[in-house]
């Protein structure tokens, strides 16, 4: 089953971790149509969060129509519109942004400039049209 995760220092709201958590366990084949998330009651005693903040998140993913909640059920994953990323394709990156954050943070770059060095590259890469 599906776990979540809070970070208490990012200065992200939780709900909003909670539906990036979801997109991303899509978007990368972790999470497929028809998976059922975890019940509110259940994300509220595995983080000890406010209910209401949970079911904020799951509001916010059905007005997104990544999940759909059914009364008595659950909520479950929706078919979506872009396509999954294969498990070696997504292998393979990952590899290779693990060699290149090695290679950034010994030469010296703190998170911040590797986030703002990958910020700049990735709207570099969209004006060009690529992504």
């Amino acid at each position: 089953m599906f776990v979540f995760r809070l970070d208490t220092h990012s200065g992200v709201p939780p709900y909003l971790q909670l539906v990036h958590q979801v997109r991303q366990a899509v978007l990368l084949g972790f999470l497929h149509p028809g998976d059922r998330l975890p019940l509110i009651r259940e994300v509220v005693e595995e983080l000890a969060i406010n209910p209401n903040t949970v079911a904020k998140a799951y509001r916010q993913m059905e007005q997104e129509n990544l999940v759909t909640g059914r009364p008595g059920q659950g909520t479950f994953v929706n078919e979506q519109q872009s396509a999954v990323m294969p498990a070696s394709t997504y292998t393979s990156l990952r590899r290779g942004l693990a060699t290149w954050l090695r290679r950034a943070y010994a030469a010296g770059l703190d998170e911040q400039a590797v986030n703002a060095l990958l910020a700049s590259v990735h709207q570099q890469i969209r004006n060009e049209g690529v992504a």
